[in-house]
């Protein structure tokens, strides 16, 4: 199968990351907050983004809630608190957009657990750069960036951890590819299985359900098939 999706235009400033050096999980998660942020005020509250009938007001209140609202954060996933957070969430996104905006670029509060060494990124690199990616691909016209290599070996590293958990419920085996290096991490073993080959940003996006990604799915078509019909993501 060829490549899923389309190629935006709208793209926001490069931070402080150099394209030939090594960087942080941490560096990379902070240049990814920046970049959003910088994004969020050139589109304004009211643009698309891929989160399923969100606008960049409703991303942007929920990345507000996740870091400094731990009561509502609990239920971004679901589950008996799902209405709590509903209800901070919109209201969060009455507060001016500006305000919204630089919470987001501010970083966690103090004592926020997002706040603890490492935390950055661990927990932060693939929130930002794929809601970052939702806001540039939620209109036509996108292509992707051109990542530090440092930043897609981060993010590489991170989906050897996260990828057998988002493909769980994949009907057939599962092995992802660098489409530059070769390097796989077969995320879930079974017969007959599917290579998904790609950037390491791309593979992520793939595997948290979003479409509009680059990623040559190699396989049989059957389990091609099979594999596209699921549903992926936490």
């Amino acid at each position: 199968m060829g490549f899923a999706g389309h190629s935006t235009s709208t793209d926001a400033p490069v931070h402080d990351l150099c394209h030939d050096r090594c960087v942080t999980a941490a560096e990379a998660a902070r240049a990814e907050r920046l970049a959003l942020s910088d994004l969020l005020l050139s589109v304004g509250p009211d643009a698309p983004t891929l989160c399923g009938g969100w606008t960049t007001r409703d991303l942007t209140a929920h990345l507000v809630i996740r870091e400094g609202r731990p009561d509502a954060a609990l239920g971004i996933l679901g589950g008996p608190l799902a209405g709590h957070t509903d209800s901070v969430q919109s209201t969060t996104a009455q507060r001016p957009w500006s305000a919204l905006v630089a919470t987001v670029r501010s970083g966690p509060p103090r004592l926020s657990v997002f706040s603890l060494p490492g935390m950055d990124g661990t927990a932060n690199l693939l929130e930002f750069a794929i809601h970052h990616e939702d806001v540039r691909r939620a209109t036509e016209g996108w292509e992707p960036r051109v990542l530090p290599a440092g930043e897609q070996a981060a993010i590489w590293s991170r989906l050897g951890t996260v990828s057998k958990l988002l493909v769980r419920r994949s009907p057939v085996g599962v092995v992802l590819q660098r489409a530059d290096s070769g390097q796989r991490i077969v995320a879930k073993k079974g017969e007959p299985s599917v290579t998904l080959v790609g950037d390491p940003l791309e593979l992520l996006l793939r595997l948290y359900g979003r479409r509009q990604c680059r990623v040559e799915i190699v396989g049989d078509p059957e389990a091609v098939a099979r594999f596209e019909s699921a549903k992926f993501g936490v």
